[in-house]
């Protein structure tokens, strides 16, 4: 198996983006590619069909692969839970949760993890195209690092380093992250992507000739900015959305440890649709919906909520007519009591909940992990939805006597039903992410939300093709690939 590494100058470089584009291009030509990432943190994550957890972006250069994402394409999963520490998952499944000191001395254990994954993908995939985390360059973390070059450096890769342009000082970050890099790993570097341009290229081309006689690596291409390119996001939540005189209009109250906000892509990238994240000491507007989305550390983040006097504007927002929805941990929030006993997420030990329905919480040490499908039991209609779960808790109480979904037979556990729809039809909760990416169960939704509205909802799975090859046919345009395509098969890598 050949394999090629794709490293940045800094976060948000482009590194994903690139990954997956490439994956594309090359599963295009019929090389069998498969993605890779060492060491992953970001609180966005997907499940596998043998229900492990993965980044979200490797699971989306999976698609873009063309396969079906596994475990071993990201063996390393950090989701943060405080501002020190994080849970980490290893070849899909929790292990503990580790403060940041403590896995910097685990890292020697966790490259066993990284290099048995790439190992195994060695034996099935031609191609592994592998996306490094953060920066090289990052001086305090080198030691024992799994991430970047110290994974090349083990499985003996060649490595691009893309730079975006739009953040400035693109030739500063590419000689300084070069200059930083031993003389092994400088070795390694086989040339420069750079990322997100604008204007007129004939104006960057003399920086483009400096830049190669001065580091003497090739630069393989400058790709341009893509207005409107809209992809599973890692982490950062896109909160741009603003349309005006929209038919919807839906606030997400965005706590710290918000997960899984790309269960609201196919909402916010709807044209008759506004999505207002409601941040820090802000208001929650006027809106016909309410979303409680997932988290990470829950009971902090419903304190959080607590704190910033959201509670409050809730009740009021549904004794005005108002609706609210709770995915997963925002589910959790919407009961009476939250209790995490074995301090699963937080060091709280118990927290009240918004007591706005009957039932009551507890996490417990097993993880559910599972891709379903299942029935929307909304508006008294019966409308097939898939999805993935991915918690803790475990939810009890009367409410849920009244359902949201039912689940086929092929779910893992013994319940046949997930969360519940209020006696009075204005508070919904769920366990299910990806709760939108399907038009008829969204419609459905929506009908809920404002039976008056009509709107026909995106599919997040033909969006997502259609940016796909949007990347595909630009890295065809504007990166050397033939020169990319000679510098992993040149390289003596197994």
């Amino acid at each position: 198996m050949k394999t090629l590494m794709v490293q940045g100058t800094t976060s948000d470089a482009g590194k994903s983006t690139l990954v997956a584009a490439l994956c594309r291009v090359f599963a295009k030509r019929g090389i069998n590619v498969a993605p890779f990432k060492p060491q992953n943190m970001a609180l966005n994550s997907a499940v596998t069909k043998d229900g492990g957890e993965i980044g979200r972006a490797q699971a989306l250069q999976a698609i873009a692969a063309k396969v079906e994402p596994e475990i071993d394409f990201n063996p390393i999963l950090l989701k943060p839970n405080s501002d020190t520490g994080a849970q980490v998952i290893i070849h899909g499944k929790a292990i503990s949760n580790m403060e940041a000191g403590a896995y910097h001395n685990y890292k020697k254990v966790a490259m066993d993890a990284v290099i048995t994954s790439h190992n195994r993908l060695a034996k099935r995939f031609d191609l592994l195209l592998v996306e490094g985390a953060g920066s090289p360059a990052e001086i305090n973390l080198r030691e024992n690092d799994i991430a970047n070059m110290g994974y090349a450096e083990e499985v003996d890769c060649p490595v691009i380093i893309i730079a975006d342009i739009d953040k400035g000082g693109v030739f500063a970050h590419l000689v300084g992250t070069l200059a930083l890099l031993s003389e092994s790993e400088k070795a390694r570097v086989k040339g420069f992507v750079i990322n997100r341009f604008r204007g007129d290229i004939s104006l960057l081309q003399g920086g483009l000739d400096w830049l190669e006689d001065y580091t003497n690596k090739p630069v393989l291409g400058v790709l341009p900015y893509l207005h409107g390119l809209a992809l599973d996001a890692e982490d950062a939540v896109a909160i741009d959305n603003n349309v005006t005189n929209a038919t919807i209009n839906i606030a997400v109250l965005l706590v710290p440890h918000i997960s899984n906000h790309t269960d609201f892509d196919a909402l916010r990238l709807h044209p008759h649709i506004n999505i207002n994240y409601v941040c820090h000491t802000q208001t929650i507007p006027d809106v016909d919906l309410i979303i409680l989305p997932g988290s990470k550390n829950v009971l902090g983040d419903l304190t959080f909520l607590k704190n910033e006097g959201w509670d409050t504007q809730i009740k009021r927002h549904l004794r005005y007519g108002g609706k609210v929805l709770g995915i997963c941990g925002g589910m959790q929030m919407l009961g009476n009591t939250l209790n995490d006993p074995d301090g699963i997420e937080s060091s709280l030990k118990q927290v009240n909940g918004l007591a706005l329905c009957d039932f009551e919480t507890t996490l417990a040490t097993q993880k559910v992990l599972t891709k379903i499908t299942a029935t929307l039991l909304l508006n008294n209609q019966s409308t097939p939805c898939s999805g993935y779960e991915i918690h803790a808790g475990i939810s009890q109480g009367t409410a849920l006597n009244k359902p949201f979904l039912s689940f086929d037979e092929s779910h893992p556990h013994s319940f046949a039903f997930d969360g519940f729809i209020s006696d009075d039809n204005a508070i919904a909760g769920t366990y299910l992410h990806g709760l939108f990416d399907e038009a008829d169960a969204t419609s459905q939704i929506l009908k809920w939300v404002k039976p008056s509205a009509s709107i026909n909802p995106i599919s997040i799975v033909d969006h997502r093709e259609q940016q796909l090859e949007r990347l595909a046919t630009m890295c065809e345009t504007h990166l050397n690939i033939q020169q990319i395509i000679s510098i992993y098969e040149g390289h003596n890598n197994d």
